[in-house]
């Protein structure tokens, strides 16, 4: 009874090696290949998660920065409080402008102390010079905020582009190995080729892998940073509203 139960055992069809298996056996070219996906694929979720969370935060401080800007009178007690939400890039527009407005109120000070110099303002003080340079200004540190949350997005970009050419080039050098194959053996079986395209299999799914959540995250953070662009222009135009309106 037992030694039929073995037979049973043994009727079995055998475990045949994996893709995986296949691919250990293969040459270093393709692993190198798998490698740079490999690479690519990690700094590209990377990227996505690190955007993903710098974005969330900025929005999270635009909002309660606004609350602060909307409710307050004056821009020194929106300055005290800006520190606290550096994350929003509303932050650095506004610290950008008031440094510019705070500096030409200064100059102009100065200009008035000096004898023989014309008053700078009907009240003696906080007055700006130049709402032109303040206008350049804001565009530059709209500009710097932009820089600021594109940064690494062409990463995503380039993983798009590049991974499947990449993993085209494995799939071409998997299928030339597996010619290869056939012609030092003689066989078109199975095992014979299963190596060569084990290789191309690997390398294509991973070209895919990469480049398709590449692709994705680009498109989406695209999308936000327009967004983003569009509320910081809307910003400065009533920063320099405001500026025009109680410093000229």
């Amino acid at each position: 009874m037992q030694g039929m139960t073995l037979l049973i055992l043994q009727v079995g069809p055998p475990e045949g090696p994996s893709l995986i298996d296949f691919f250990a056996q293969s040459g270093p070219v393709a692993k190198l290949i798998l490698s740079i996906l490999a690479l690519f694929s990690l700094l590209s979720w990377a990227v996505i998660l690190g955007k993903a969370v710098q974005l969330s935060r900025a929005d999270r401080q635009s909002a309660a920065f606004l609350d602060v800007f909307h409710r307050s009178s004056r821009f020194s007690e929106v300055n005290a409080l800006a520190g606290k939400l550096h994350a929003s890039p509303l932050v650095g527009i506004f610290q950008a402008g008031y440094a510019e407005i705070d500096s030409q109120i200064k100059n102009a000070r100065e200009r008035e102390a000096r004898p023989g110099e014309a008053a700078a303002s009907a009240h003696g003080e906080y007055r700006i010079t130049s709402l032109d340079a303040l206008q350049r200004t804001l565009s530059r540190a709209v500009l710097v905020e932009i820089r600021g949350a594109s940064k690494w997005t062409s990463l995503l970009a380039t993983t798009a582009a590049a991974t499947p050419f990449i993993g085209l080039f494995g799939t071409v050098w998997g299928i030339m190995e597996a010619f290869r194959d056939i012609g030092m053996t003689g066989s078109t079986s199975i095992v014979a080729v299963a190596p060569g395209i084990a290789e191309a299999l690997i390398n294509t799914a991973a070209g895919l892998g990469a480049a398709i959540p590449a692709l994705i995250g680009y498109n989406y953070f695209a999308n936000r940073i327009r967004g983003v662009r569009a509320s910081m222009e809307d910003f400065a135009l009533e920063f320099m509203n405001l500026a025009e309106r109680n410093f000229t």
